[in-house]
């Protein structure tokens, strides 16, 4: 089969003929049909600090996917071939105690699809049964391609209570974008999003935001005036792992608020902890999803109405990665797709 493969410590990707995965008793064969680019697959490509650390080639890049069941293995009754699935990129232990808690988010034995082991840039991929997700019928195989990053915005826009509330959003890239959104379909009164990006802020008012602000240009006070705000934001999500924007957000929250952090920082942030202890802040870290709640959330929340698709920008067939790669970085861009149907 042809795959997306980092085959040796450098920068780029290779497309090249690799073996069909595998699979055990325990395990589902997936024909790949859709794939989106993330971030943790830029990095891998340019072979930046973490990827050198992290990734041993050769291996096969990608997690977020959408695909039909090819074969399962013979303990597998609840698959069968020829349905809609997407997969949980985090394969975890099952025998840890946050994993018999019914806490798998929490593992801290968990592999990466295409980070720790082969992943979905492929025209087969393999995964346990009990990562394989259940679409349902008629969803848009775009939006089902990006389940993945769509439940790191769920789990990060719904960490906190938001109906009725003021919600900054910090970052409007693919995953600021999607929470843009759900916290809108979730009753937020004023969703103000700081970006500096043009493009994306353009994007971050189609999904709902009440304000896009660059916060080059803007103080949040101003925006809060304007609005009517009395004292501050209720709840932050922090998307963009800049420290300039966690400290602007921690000093514009309400007493009592709350900010939620997805964003990846490169270094230490030094934060103002009196103003966190004194306005009594709760920040909490956000990685990746809750598993399986927060998969049941995205298939109600579309199901329901929610319309994440304006968030994706860009569509290649996936002989044309170089392109899509390209696409992601320029930071003019949603989300990109790799089209694997053709192959």
């Amino acid at each position: 089969m042809l795959a997306l493969v980092k085959a040796e410590a450098g920068p780029g990707l290779t497309l090249t003929e690799v073996p069909i995965p595998a699979i055990g008793i325990n395990d589902v064969l997936i024909k790949v049909r859709k794939t989106g680019i993330c971030g943790t697959d830029l990095h891998i490509e340019s072979w930046d600090p973490w990827a050198a650390k992290t990734i041993k080639p050769p291996l096969v890049v990608g997690h977020e996917f959408v695909g039909v069941v090819e074969a399962v293995g013979s303990n597998v009754s609840d698959f069968h071939p020829g349905e809609l699935v997407s997969g949980e990129g985090h394969v975890v232990c099952g025998r840890c105690r946050h994993c018999l808690a019914g806490q798998r988010h929490l593992c801290a034995n968990t592999v990466g699809l295409g980070v720790g082991r082969d992943g979905a840039f492929a025209e087969y991929v393999a995964l346990p049964m009990t990562n394989v997700w259940h679409h349902r019928p008629g969803i848009d195989e775009d939006v089902a391609a990006v389940f993945d990053p769509f439940g790191n915005a769920v789990h990060t826009a719904l960490s906190f209570p938001v109906l009725g509330e003021d919600v900054l959003v910090s970052g409007a890239g693919p995953i600021g974008l999607m929470a843009t959104a759900i916290v809108k379909h979730a009753g937020a009164r004023f969703i103000v999003v700081s970006e500096p990006n043009a493009f994306r802020r353009e994007l971050a008012a189609r999904m709902g935001a009440t304000v896009t602000v660059d916060p080059r240009a803007r103080d949040l006070g101003d925006v809060q005036a304007e609005l009517g705000m009395v004292e501050g934001f209720d709840v932050a999500l922090e998307m963009s792992g800049n420290a300039a924007a966690l400290r602007t957000a921690i000093d514009n929250m309400a007493h009592g608020g709350n900010v939620a952090i997805l964003g990846i920082p490169t270094g230490e942030i030094p934060l103002d902890v009196n103003r966190i202890v004194f306005d009594q802040i709760t920040l909490r870290g956000i990685y990746g999803r809750e598993m399986y709640e927060d998969w049941y959330k995205m298939s109600v929340l579309v199901q329901g109405g929610l319309d994440i698709s304006p968030a994706i920008t860009h569509r290649f067939p996936f002989r044309e990665h170089e392109a899509a790669f390209d696409a992601a970085r320029s930071g003019d861009s949603g989300k990109v797709i790799m089209d694997w149907s053709a192959a």
